[in-house]
């Protein structure tokens, strides 16, 4: 049975390991209603649409500032 002759060192652990731990940047697509940037598969944050109904109800920039 194969048996390693040297020590892995630290650095070389990590180089191997980094590789799983990448961090990946989240898919971005546009709101099917109003154009705006968002996650696939969540609300929209800004106009509270999710497939096509209104999931979330969003304040009115006069409703807000009263």
């Amino acid at each position: 049975m194969a048996v390693p002759k040297r020590r892995t060192t630290r650095s070389k652990s990590a180089m191997r390991r980094q590789q799983h731990d990448k961090v990946t940047a989240p898919s971005i697509v546009a709101c099917s209603n109003c154009g705006e940037p968002t996650v696939p598969h969540r609300v929209c944050p800004s106009c509270g649409h999710y497939k096509g109904a209104q999931v979330v109800a969003k304040k009115t920039t006069a409703a807000a500032s009263e």
